[in-house]
């Protein structure tokens, strides 16, 4: 095991490093897809053996099963996480569009109540079209909410640090 590396972050790379193989194919399929001998992938199979796959090894096999999973730990190890690029744009899409309703319904709200107010006094149909603008603004900041909350429980927008 290399010196370099905890021990427990080792065996995930192991770890992920079997799946990779097993997702390409087994360890012949493997072997041919990164120009390898069986011999060195079946030492990146093992957790008997401190190989690691080079890095071009890792690339061309999570290209082949397209799942980054070694490349996932790499990232973890580093206090890092992977994220999917089209689930980030569309959750930046969806909060950015709800927020803009957001300012939009807050606008209207502040702009009857500014009409209702200027006369000094209040009719029931000024009340009841700025009870309407207050309804049509909770609305849109509840989507805002739910958008912001479907993407914090996403399986990641970014890629974030962490504290070590």
């Amino acid at each position: 095991m290399p010196e370099t590396i905890p021990s427990a972050w080792f065996y995930r790379l192991k770890a992920a490093q079997r799946d990779l193989i097993e997702r390409c194919g087994g360890i012949v399929r493997s072997g041919e897809k990164c120009s390898e001998s069986k011999s060195e992938v079946g030492r990146w199979n093992n957790d008997g053996y401190p190989d690691l796959m080079p890095l071009a090894a890792v690339l061309q096999l999570e290209a082949d099963c397209k799942v980054p999973l070694v490349t996932a730990v790499m990232a973890e190890l580093n206090g890092r996480r992977l994220a999917d690029a089209d689930t980030f744009e569309a959750a930046n899409a969806s909060i950015m569009a709800a927020h803009a309703e957001v300012v939009v319904r807050a606008g209207e709200l502040m702009a009857k109540g500014a009409m209702a107010f200027a006369d000094g006094r209040l009719t029931p149909a000024e009340i009841a079209g700025m009870d309407r603008a207050a309804a049509d603004l909770e609305k849109a900041a509840a989507e805002l909410r739910s958008a912001t909350a479907a993407a914090r429980g996403g399986a990641g927008l970014s890629v974030v640090g962490g504290t070590k």
